[in-house]
């Protein structure tokens, strides 16, 4: 005997297909809530932008000196090279890099490192900050 559509069971209906869909929606529910945890371990290793500051001998290279204390924490000259965005040779010697959190204390075991500090960027004016953007505090007589 054949079944009719009238007789296959309807599937908005059916209690065994809403638990299927439940359960689905709740399994993804849950991941999706974990997924910023997982995401968050390795955004601690990620590369930051920081400010290395070096005691230079006298008749080195500054950048020579720079990337030579940079590559024994890197691995290689190369590396070395491509992690550096600028070097610092007047007012203080030193350079900025991206480095990891291994690599910034690593690099501060290296002889002639002085310090290693994240670089942050101040803005002079600000939402907020008391002056209309555009404008200066000016002080007078």
């Amino acid at each position: 005997m054949k079944k009719t559509s009238s007789q296959l069971p309807q599937p908005r209906n059916n209690p065994l297909l809403i638990l299927l869909f439940l359960t689905t929606a709740a399994a993804a529910a849950a991941a999706m809530a974990a997924e910023p945890e997982q995401r968050a371990a390795p955004a601690a290793q990620e590369a930051a932008v920081h400010i290395v500051y070096v005691d230079r001998p006298a008749d080195a290279d500054p950048e020579d000196f720079h990337l030579r204390t940079l590559a024994h924490v890197l691995g290689s000259e190369q590396k070395a090279k491509d992690a550096v965005l600028y070097h610092y040779k007047h007012a203080a010697s030193g350079f900025s890099a991206k480095l990891t959190p291994e690599q910034v204390e690593e690099l501060k075991k290296q002889p002639g490192v002085l310090q290693v500090v994240p670089s942050q960027t101040y803005h002079l004016h600000e939402p907020g900050s008391g002056t209309p953007q555009g404008t200066m505090r000016t002080m007078g007589l």
